[in-house]
């Protein structure tokens, strides 16, 4: 048995509906538990990322080094979240649209950390939600699990009372520079004029 949730239809009202939900921590499924919050510390000094090869919702192969070239920011959720994911990438929507002409100047990217239930067409129908072009990405189960290993991701598939599951993950987004250097993390929380800053000097960098 699967969990339904039901998304609304106008993107429009979809997107306002999701950033007004903001980032509740303690929501079982795409939140950060204290040890997913301290993970992501970990990883924050480490400085995550690494090679990998994954597949886009077109089928097309994706490395680290196919992403060289502009810097981007990349989050790890899945399709089925009911908050985090979609409000993350909501706000990541908005922060594009705010950067104006440097907008096509750094890439998207969502790594689904769900490959038993999502598909490259799950993936691609979740992120037509959002008014920006992302990168969908999914692979080899295996693999991810070593992208979220080299990426120091948290991620926790936590069973619920009707069989099915949820799961728990780290919650920040993280930014790379154009030659796929670690650069930052940064939190969707943050204020809008103080994240759109941060990203124009990223490009800018």
């Amino acid at each position: 048995m699967r969990v339904s949730n039901a998304r609304p239809e106008p993107r429009t009202v979809a997107l306002g509906a999701l950033l007004a939900l903001g980032l509740a921590v303690g929501i079982a499924g795409c939140s950060a538990s204290p040890d997913a919050s301290n993970r992501t510390t970990a990883a924050e000094r480490g400085g995550p990322g690494g090679p990998f090869k994954l597949v886009d919702t077109k089928g097309q192969t994706v490395t680290n080094q196919t992403l060289k070239g502009k810097p981007y920011a990349i989050f790890f959720g899945f399709t089925r979240c009911p908050d985090v994911c979609p409000t993350t990438m909501a706000r990541m929507a908005v922060l594009h649209k705010k950067l104006g002409t440097q907008a096509n100047k750094m890439n998207i990217v969502f790594v689904s950390v769900d490959p038993e239930h999502d598909k490259r067409e799950d993936i691609a129908s979740f992120l037509s939600m959002f008014d920006a072009p992302v990168i969908g990405l999914t692979g080899d189960p295996a693999e991810l699990k070593r992208m979220e290993k080299t990426f120091k991701i948290y991620v926790e598939r936590v069973p619920l009372p009707n069989g099915d599951y949820t799961i728990d993950h780290t919650a920040r987004i993280l930014l790379f520079d154009r030659d796929g250097q670690f650069a930052d993390t940064m939190d969707a929380k943050e204020p809008e004029d103080q994240a759109v800053r941060r990203l124009s000097r990223l490009i800018n960098a």
